[in-house]
């Protein structure tokens, strides 16, 4: 087996394995998030309306710094947007993605604009 179709493999049960998680706490909206090679992009979605309630990406932002740094902003905006919306507490949907880094960034960033994850 080829060694991409074996990530291709850990990433979707690594996306399975957190969804059916996620499923048992469905009273909460939860931040989807999606790492690209450049940025970082994250949503807010109640499920049971099927809305966005909030997004924000590192692409809007005009900052320096890495994209560590660029990922923490990212999540202290789509913090200060959620809580303009009303939203006190989310649910941090990784997705396929490891828990750390640039996404690890994010979940900082939004416990520091004030999120309850």
């Amino acid at each position: 087996m080829a060694i991409g179709k074996k990530d291709r493999i850990r990433a979707r049960r690594r996306a399975l394995r957190v969804k059916s998680k996620i499923k048992q706490v469905s009273s909460q909206p939860r931040v989807s998030i999606f790492r690209s090679s450049k940025h970082i992009y994250a949503q807010i979605i109640d499920d049971k309306a099927q809305k966005t309630v909030a997004s924000c990406s590192s692409a809007q932002l005009k900052s320096a710094g890495d994209k560590t740094d660029q990922a923490r902003l990212a999540g202290l905006e789509l913090a200060k947007r959620a809580k303009a919306n009303g939203v006190e507490s989310v649910v941090f949907d990784r997705g396929q993605f490891k828990y750390h880094g640039r996404v690890k960034a994010l979940a900082d960033g939004l416990r520091e604009g004030g999120l309850k994850l």
